[in-house]
């Protein structure tokens, strides 16, 4: 029987972990980020108040033709498939970029580009957060596969010291697309200009095609930029303000660095240490440059988790290490250090396939999301439908909900019925639905798992709520949440902050 190569191997275990996302996609609902950009694509702009456009628009096809999640999620499984091959094909690259610049240097102690680019999939496969990326939409979903297009990019300049016209043009819309797509592609472009300069020479600036390729990116960003100009640059002053987050907590900087490890693993550690220790003295400052398309998004953004951040955001970075990680992987494989790398590969993949099968339980029985965020996964499609019919019934003007947060699956699920957020915060819908007229009458929604006093009173938003109805969200015979529906009459205006 005929061996399989570590290309078909690959190959393999990206279809079979392809296919697991899949199962879950079609079995779980929207998660609050994800209704919120198939939001965006119903509502289509120039861009919008949280993040660039893209991550709306390249939905608007499916999210037109259906409202089914699993099909909706077969984009970004089409993406994270494409990040893998381009973590295979990088790694491969970056292989033969090592041994091109050594023809008498680690040429026996270096394993195959094959090998290392399998060693490079499986430690993606292996990492817990990345399933997110790949089952959920997310601006990063996105980024990812960017990143790696313009790291691949880089491999070839580093490997020519110039490129054609082609190069330039695929370069520069490499770059609009990321920018598109997050603000932080600013990162990832700032890693590229890294490479540039990490070359002695630097005939790139004066090339007609550097330009060429600057105005592409430039042009492609051109909607953010003039939706920005018309609105106020709300969506740029917003992400400072977010990217800033609260008061620099060095507790909060060393749970972060912890989190980091644990959604991403120690298989990403180790490889990349192995290769920092064995291969990096060999290319140093060209492969240094290179390796910034990892460090420099993660380093900006562990120094800014002191005020706060989510771990997702280091994502794109992540995927840029794995071809760093396969090749020290793939070189501790080939020397005495087997059992430890199986080892944590089936630790992890234990954690995934824990965390798979926890998201299909329905997590632990709990009304409060901080015990149970699972249940923030079911029971909104069916509550917002019931919010959309008692909505019709009482003739109301929309539904309501005292948090952002709970808004985006309440508007995607009830569509089209307008939803009104009764906080004082600027978000997406006060663009998207307006101001709640004075004297108006909404339907209320209330969810167990993050829930409010009724606005009435001292600080009254509307002079009444009359509750009208309430939902049990079970699974498996187990009460995850409730929904609570009231009628609130005549809208007086925002209630006064504390």
């Amino acid at each position: 029987m005929r061996q399989q190569s570590p290309s078909s191997w690959a190959a393999i275990c990206i279809l079979i972990t392809a296919v697991v996302h899949l199962a879950l996609g079609f079995s779980i609902e929207f998660s609050v980020d994800e209704a919120h950009y198939a939001l965006y694509a119903q509502h289509l702009a120039w861009s919008y108040f949280d993040h660039p456009p893209l991550v709306g628009w390249i939905q608007w096809p499916l999210v037109t033709l259906t409202s089914s999640e699993g099909i909706i999620r077969l984009i970004p499984e089409l993406l994270w498939i494409l990040s893998c091959y381009l973590v295979y094909e990088v790694t491969v690259e970056v292989h033969h970029f090592i041994r091109g610049r050594n023809a008498g240097y680690l040429t026996s102690a270096l394993p195959s580009a094959n090998l290392c680019g399998l060693m490079a999939v499986l430690t993606v496969i292996a990492a817990p957060m990345l399933h997110i990326l790949a089952i959920g939409l997310l601006p990063d979903t996105l980024l990812a596969p960017l990143s790696l297009g313009l790291m691949w990019m880089a491999l070839r300049w580093l490997s020519k010291e110039q490129f054609s016209i082609g190069d330039w043009i695929i370069t520069g819309l490499l770059l609009g697309l990321a920018g598109l797509s997050k603000y932080t592609a600013a990162f990832t472009a700032l890693a590229l200009l890294l490479v540039f300069l990490s070359t002695p020479r630097k005939p790139w600036i004066t090339k007609v095609g550097f330009w060429i390729a600057t105005l592409s990116a430039l042009l492609l960003i051109t909607p953010v930029l003039y939706w920005n100009w018309a609105n106020d640059w709300i969506s740029f002053k917003y992400q400072l303000a977010h990217g800033g987050g609260g008061e620099w907590l060095w507790r909060r900087l060393g749970a972060y660095i912890g989190i980091q490890i644990l959604v991403f693993g120690p298989l990403f550690i180790l490889g990349s240490v192995v290769f920092l220790k064995d291969c990096m003295h060999a290319t140093k400052q060209s492969l240094l440059a290179l390796f910034g398309f990892f460090l420099i998004p993660f380093a900006i953004f562990v120094s800014l988790s002191g005020g706060g951040g989510l771990p997702h955001w280091t994502s794109p970075a992540w995927f840029c290490l794995a071809p760093f990680a396969g090749i020290g992987l793939a070189k501790a494989w080939a020397t005495q250090h087997r059992y430890w790398i199986r080892i944590l590969f089936f630790i992890q993949i234990a954690l995934c396939c824990i965390g798979f099968g926890y998201v299909l339980s329905g997590g632990i029985s709990s009304t409060s999301i901080k015990s149970n965020p699972i249940a923030d996964l079911y029971g909104w499609k069916v509550a917002g439908q019931k919010a959309a019919d008692l909505a019709k019934a009482t003739q109301a003007n929309g539904i309501a909900v005292q948090n952002w947060t709970l808004g985006s699956r309440a508007a995607w699920y009830a569509s089209p019925m307008p939803v009104y957020v009764l906080d004082q915060r600027q978000d997406q819908f006060d663009l998207w639905f307006g101001d709640l007229p004075k004297g108006a009458n909404v339907l209320l929604m209330n969810w167990s798992g993050m829930s409010y006093p009724l606005p009435i009173g001292n600080k009254s938003a509307f002079q009444a709520c009359e509750p009208l109805d309430s939902l049990e969200i079970v699974r498996f015979g187990r009460v995850l949440s409730k929904f609570d529906f009231s009628l609130c009459s005549h809208w007086q205006g925002p209630a006064q902050a504390e």
